[in-house]
């Protein structure tokens, strides 16, 4: 085995951090066990329900990341109880709505998508007046959908600096309810954002979504949340949805699955360089759209076999696959760089999102690809990626986005590459490089 060893950095500011870097050598193959932490998704989520929610919730799996602390820390200034019990984070509901009148806060959420947006509708319920801030990247990232619908609803939201970005002013007085709009094409969080806080509304909303919903997965865990805390959604498919006026109970505990977007990253090591890899904890009839990465391994010609003691992967030969991964636009990277060791080009289509998520993805994939010695075509939705017959050392730039820093090591199963500021895995699996380098051999 060779241990790789990577500073860890504790933070929550990532453009702050000094440059520093990571050597990865050219590894020959991975084996082992591997537990994969929890659901980053899944734990924003319970966090907030359950502190929506009425009575006390016990969550059991809790990721422990940037993102889930920094959701966290705004919910606990919030005044939301939160007590670390063993192995178990027990949230203290409020039953209905944050905050309190007369409140003025500001909540700092870097940029964690999945506290930025939800909290941003959430705030909208209660009184007191909060400034939602984040990372500079938070402030590219548009939000205007969001705040049109809820404002629709009776929000009263003010930008503080670009129209339609933040960060935004939330004035809380409760939403009145009433008919939404809100395009589906952008991000799946708009959609997760409104659900979760229209039960709460004083009358019942309704929402209409014009135009292909991207990232359907993601709200079906939403919605399948929400009835786990109590509250049916009615819908149409993936175009109308109408919600009552209801109240989040708590369900007493509430277990977090696996993050199936970081075990992504150890199948596709499996498929490329596995000598018998086993991930122990992949959750069967999982809520999570990355889950079905699996299947599209299969479809390059994985070997994947899943049994009582966990998900077995082992060295297969690859070949190009042409897919649509609108599904699943996080574990869609990992797909990409799996592409360089299969045989023939892969075409990776329904990922528009890349362009408005921690970093511009499309165009980081294409430079860092390239840089290998791919050759790589990209449109506004898809991108094109034929293998070389060797990869080139590399020095790879990750562009503050955890992703990049992940998917870019199984590059090291066919040449040496540096990963650029390897602790921006902080934002959601901080051990990452530590498990990844106890399971590689060279």
């Amino acid at each position: 085995m060779h241990r790789i060893s990577a500073r860890v950095v504790s933070t929550l500011n990532v453009s702050a951090l000094p440059e520093v870097s990571l050597q990865l050598p050219q590894h020959a193959g991975i084996s082992g066990e591997v537990r994969i932490p929890g659901s980053k998704s899944l734990t924003n989520r319970a966090l907030l329900l359950a502190a929506l929610a009425e009575g006390d919730t016990r969550l059991y799996g809790a990721l422990n990341s940037e993102d889930t602390t920094l959701m966290r820390d705004a919910l606990t200034a919030l005044d939301v109880q939160l007590e670390v019990a063993g192995d178990s984070l027990l949230v203290r509901g409020c039953g209905g709505a944050l905050g309190a009148a007369g409140a003025a806060k500001t909540l700092y959420l870097g940029l964690a998508g999945t506290a930025y947006r939800p909290l941003t509708a959430a705030l909208c319920l209660g009184q007191g007046e909060y400034v939602l801030e984040g990372s500079k990247r938070m402030s590219e990232r548009p939000i205007a959908p969001l705040v049109d619908a809820l404002t629709a609803l009776g929000a009263s939201i003010t930008y503080l600096e670009s129209e339609g970005y933040p960060p935004v002013k939330v004035t809380g007085s409760g939403l009145e309810g009433g008919v939404a709009v809100l395009p589906g094409t952008l991000s799946s969080q708009f959609l997760t954002s409104l659900l979760i806080a229209a039960p709460l509304a004083k009358e019942q909303v309704q929402i209409e979504v014009p135009g292909e919903q991207v990232s359907k997965p993601y709200i079906d865990m939403t919605i399948r949340m929400m009835a786990d805390f109590g509250v049916e959604v009615d819908r149409d498919g993936y175009r109308h949805y109408a919600l009552q006026p209801s109240r989040y109970l708590s369900p007493g505990k509430y277990e977090i699955e696996a993050d199936a977007s970081s075990a992504s990253y150890f199948l596709a090591a499996g498929a490329i360089a596995g000598a018998s890899l086993r991930i122990v904890n992949l959750p069967a009839n999982s809520v999570q759209g990355d889950a079905a990465f699996a299947d599209a391994l299969r479809a390059m010609g994985a070997q994947i076999d899943t049994n009582e003691r966990g998900t077995v992967i082992s060295r297969a030969s690859l070949k190009g696959v042409d897919l649509d991964l609108n599904h699943m636009p996080d574990a869609a990277m990992t797909l990409a760089v799996a592409s360089l060791f299969a045989s023939g080009s892969t075409r990776i289509r329904g990922i528009s999102t890349w362009r408005i998520k921690e970093t511009d993805r499309l165009e980081a994939m294409r430079c860092e690809l390239s840089k290998l010695g791919a050759e790589i075509t990209t449109t506004d939705d898809s991108i094109d990626i034929t293998p070389p017959k060797q990869l080139r050392p590399a020095r790879i730039k990750t562009y503050g986005d955890h992703r990049m820093a992940m998917c870019f090591s199984l590059a090291s199963f066919g040449a040496p590459v540096e990963i650029e500021n390897p602790q921006v895995v902080e934002k959601t699996f901080p051990q990452y490089f530590d498990v990844f380098g106890r399971l590689v051999s060279t």
